[in-house]
Parts: structure tokens; sequence; C-alpha cells
């Protein structure tokens, strides 16, 4: 059961590092990114900071991944 465990945080990890990145940069590049000023908005501040916790979790999730095959 530990390596199906493992796998599947693996699979979440890179899910999570393989697409949040591309998804951001196409977040970036959409005109409800910015305001008239160059400022960012809300838009871009929510999908940023929803970034941010796929990035974490993914990390969170190769450190179980591990903790699960060696422990």
């Amino acid at each position: 059961m530990t390596p199906i465990l493992a796998a599947l945080l693996l699979a979440g990890a890179a899910f999570n590092i393989l697409t949040w990145p591309t998804f951001l940069r196409r977040v970036a590049r959409d005109p409800r990114a910015r305001d008239a000023d160059g400022k960012a908005t809300r838009f871009l501040t929510v999908h940023v900071v929803l970034f941010a916790i796929a990035m974490v979790l993914a990390v969170a999730f190769v450190v179980a991944a591990v903790v699960a095959l060696v422990g």
C-alpha cells in the first residue's frame, strides 16, 4: 500500500508542477490581469495565491511520498 500512496502523492506533485506554471503565464498575459495603470488586479492576485498554494502542496506531496517510502 505504501508504494501506491507514494506514487499517488508524486503524481499529484507532478501535476501541480507541470500545469500551474503554464496556467499562471496565461493568466498573467490576460487583459484582466492588469488595470489601465499597469497594476495587478484582484484577478491576477487570486491566481498568484492559488499558484503559490499549489506549489506548497507539491512540495508537501513530495515530502510525504519520501516519508512514506523511507519510514
